[in-house]
C-alpha cells in the first residue's frame, strides 16, 4: 500500500515546477503538477491532495480565484509560492484561506519544513471547531481548554481575558500565519481596528511566555502580516 503524501504543484515555470517536483520526489512525497488554475480546481477535486503547493502568477486564471474556489469546499492545506513579495498580497492570500506563504527565491529546507507542518497540522487538526481537542503544547508551554489554563514549564501563567483568548486562537491554528486583520476579528469583531491595542497585548503576552521577549520562540512576527504561534521550537 502506497502511504507517500500527495502534492499537487501549481506551477507555470517549468523549471521552477520541476526544480520542486525533483526536491519532493526525493523526499518521499508523491507529485502530480499542472501549470493552469482551472486544472489545478479539477485535479484538486479528482485527487485530493494532501497539500497543494499554489503560485499566484497562473496563464489561464489568478492564482488568488484558485485559492478562493479551493476553499469554498475544501480545507486541503495550501502553501502559496510566489515572486510576489508585497505584504499586502501576503495578507490577502492568508485571509482568503493559505495556510502559509514563501516568497520566491526560498531554500529546500525552508520548503520542506513549511509542507511538512502543513500536512502535520492538518491531520493533527482535522477540525479545528471540533472541540476534541483539549491540550496543545509546545516546548515547556501548555495550554489546557478545559481548565482554562496556560502554563509554562508546569508553572501557571497569570493571563488577562484578552491574553488568553489570542494565545487560544493562535494555539488552535497552530503552526499557520494569523493576520493581524483576522486575530482582530476574531477577539474584538469586526467593527474594530485594535492593531495597536493587539500589539500592545502580544507585548505583554510575551513578556509572560518568554524567557526573551525580545527574541520570542512561541509567537512568532511576520512583520507587516501578522502572528504564528510555531508547532515546535528551533533546535
Amino acid at each position: 500500500m502506497d502511504n507517500k503524501s500527495v502534492i499537487l504543484i501549481v506551477e507555470d515555470e517549468e523549471g521552477i515546477a520541476n526544480f520542486i517536483s525533483a526536491i519532493l520526489k526525493a523526499n518521499d512525497y508523491k507529485v502530480i503538477k499542472t501549470a493552469k488554475g482551472k486544472e489545478a480546481i479539477s485535479m484538486t477535486a479528482s485527487y485530493s491532495p494532501d497539500l497543494i503547493l499554489l503560485d499566484l502568477g497562473l496563464p489561464d486564471m489568478d492564482g488568488v480565484d484558485v485559492l478562493k474556489t479551493i476553499r469554498e469546499w475544501s480545507t486541503i492545506p495550501i502553501v502559496v509560492v510566489s515572486a510576489r513579495g508585497y505584504e499586502r498580497e501576503k495578507v490577502e492570500a492568508l485571509d482568503l484561506g493559505a495556510d502559509d506563504y514563501i516568497t520566491k527565491p526560498f531554500g529546500t529546507s525552508e520548503l520542506l519544513a513549511r509542507i511538512r507542518t502543513g500536512i502535520r497540522h492538518s491531520k493533527k487538526y482535522p477540525n479545528e471547531n471540533s472541540g476534541d481537542i483539549s491540550k496543545t503544547s509546545v516546548g515547556e508551554l501548555e495550554i489546557d481548554y478545559n481548565k482554562r489554563l496556560v502554563s509554562i514549564s508546569q508553572k501557571a501563567i497569570h493571563l488577562t481575558p484578552i491574553e488568553y483568548k489570542i494565545i487560544v486562537l493562535l494555539s488552535k491554528h497552530i503552526g499557520k500565519v494569523l493576520t493581524h486583520d483576522f486575530i482582530i476579528k476574531e477577539v474584538w469583531g469586526p467593527y474594530t481596528n485594535e492593531i495597536q491595542t493587539l500589539r500592545v497585548n502580544m507585548a505583554n503576552i510575551r513578556r509572560k511566555l518568554e524567557e526573551n521577549p525580545a527574541e520570542p520562540k512561541y509567537i512568532v512576527t511576520q512583520v507587516g502580516v501578522g502572528y504564528r504561534m510555531v508547532e515546535e521550537l528551533e533546535q
